[in-house]
């Protein structure tokens, strides 16, 4: 992609108007993603995150502003395949297999499963699935179900991954562990990814910088880089950098 951003917003604003009430999503926000980049969006509910994301996949239109997908408009870039998200809800068809519910996004799109040349195997591999190609959702735990969920985000090759709190709904304990995981797809697949999520660690563990947003309108308050060498494992979590990184996304949440 160059120097093509993989994630462009600029100056985007989003007004949603209801009875009586008008609500300021976002105000005049702007944000770079560079092509290969790891970005997390935090911030307390109703300070449009999930606006930017719906902007970002093509589900919504801004109001003021341009957003833009590795130079392309999200609807080009989603039916062109090179986007890919998965959110808390894995929403798998319950009567599709693992490797069935991977492809979905190869038959949305009217690709050949067989163009994909073993990228469903791959995936399988990669997400540590190997074993229950042909089990069927009700047959997984929610990790497991979180896994073919991310491996369906990753079956077109695309360059911008969205993820919208992915692990939302799992325990701390596992939830960790999908962090771990996560990265080491990420690492493997190097495409420019946005997150969504409410956890300082989580934020901090995954990102290359943490983007603080504030509320009433929503807007960009602080982005934090982490420096952070990778790969990060398990014992970061208790190391004084990784405390010092999330104190200040604690203090940019609180204002100060």
């Amino acid at each position: 992609m160059g120097s093509v951003s993989g994630i462009k917003l600029d100056s985007v604003s989003r007004v949603f108007k209801g009875r009586g009430a008008t609500v300021q999503a976002l105000q005049q926000v702007s944000l770079d993603c560079p092509a290969g980049s790891f970005t997390a969006l935090i911030g307390p509910s109703g300070c449009g995150k999930s606006t930017m994301l719906r902007l970002a996949l093509g589900l919504d239109t801004a109001d003021s502003g341009v957003v833009s997908i590795s130079g392309m408009t999200p609807g080009d870039a989603a039916k062109a395949g090179i986007t890919g998200v998965a959110f808390q809800d894995a929403a798998l068809m319950p009567w599709r297999t693992v490797e069935d519910n991977i492809a979905l996004p190869l038959d949305v799109l009217g690709r050949s499963r067989g163009e994909a040349g073993g990228k469903i195997a791959e995936l399988i591999k990669l997400v540590g699935l190997s074993g229950f190609e042909k089990a069927l959702p009700g047959e997984l735990s929610g990790g497991m179900r979180q896994r073919v969920a991310i491996a369906r985000s990753l079956v077109t090759n695309p360059q911008v991954l969205f993820l919208d709190e992915p692990f939302g709904a799992l325990d701390q304990i596992l939830r960790r562990q999908m962090n771990i995981e996560l990265q080491r797809i990420w690492i493997a697949s190097r495409a420019t990814t946005l997150l969504v999520t409410h956890g300082i660690d989580e934020a901090v563990f995954l990102a290359d910088r943490v983007v603080v947003m504030q509320s009433r309108p929503g807007r960009i308050s602080r982005i934090i880089d982490v420096d952070l060498p990778r790969p990060r494992k398990p014992d970061i979590f208790t190391s004084p950098e990784f405390h010092a990184l999330e104190d200040a996304v604690a203090e940019a949440l609180d204002g100060h």
